[in-house]
């Protein structure tokens, strides 16, 4: 069972990377880059994949929101309070709320389809958008990293598959508990 579970995140993880960053992806980033610490993943690769899938979900927003303006499901994004936000924000400072969009909460799906709707033309937003991914993915890939190394040096070497996915399923649990906190005291 240990070998099979080992074997399966190897061959799997990275796209597990790449399908988890297309939505909110911050926490299975950081799993990553824990399990990078853990020799199960190559961190570079983790990188890369991270990169990849929030790059192409803000693309594919962007591009629903210029695309279809007057589609229901772009409409219903437009009626929730943090579009508006997001507009106003963009019109102060476009380039910097693209490159701050996934360091923002609340807006990863919201942020995108403004822009689109916004007047930011697709190639300005192509190319933030790159830089932006590349920073999110190595910051959130790094802090993995160095979770996995103060976990060891807490807790000495970890043995077992079962043991990692444990302690990255507790860090899971105490990112999105932070988000929530987070989240509530914005409000």
């Amino acid at each position: 069972m240990n070998q099979e579970l080992h074997q399966f995140i190897v061959d799997y993880g990275l796209w597990a990377v790449f399908g988890g960053t297309l939505l909110e992806g911050e926490s299975v980033v950081v799993f990553a880059g824990f399990l990078a610490h853990q020799r199960l993943l190559h961190l570079p690769s983790v990188m890369l994949a991270a990169f990849a899938g929030s790059f192409v979900a803000d693309q594919a927003l962007f591009y629903l929101g210029r695309r279809y303006r007057e589609h229901r499901f772009i409409q219903r994004i437009c009626e929730k309070p943090a579009f508006g936000k997001a507009l106003s924000a963009i019109d102060r400072h476009p380039h910097g709320f693209i490159l701050a969009l996934r360091f923002l909460y609340g807006l990863r799906t919201v942020g995108p389809v403004a822009l689109g709707v916004s007047r930011v033309s697709p190639l300005r937003f192509l190319v933030l958008n790159a830089i932006a991914a590349a920073i999110w993915a190595v910051c959130f890939s790094l802090l993995g990293h160095a979770f996995g190394r103060t976990i060891e040096s807490m807790l000495g070497r970890l043995h077992g598959v079962e043991t990692k996915l444990a302690v990255a399923a507790v860090l899971g649990v105490v990112i999105w508990l932070a988000y929530r906190l987070y989240a509530r005291y914005r409000r």
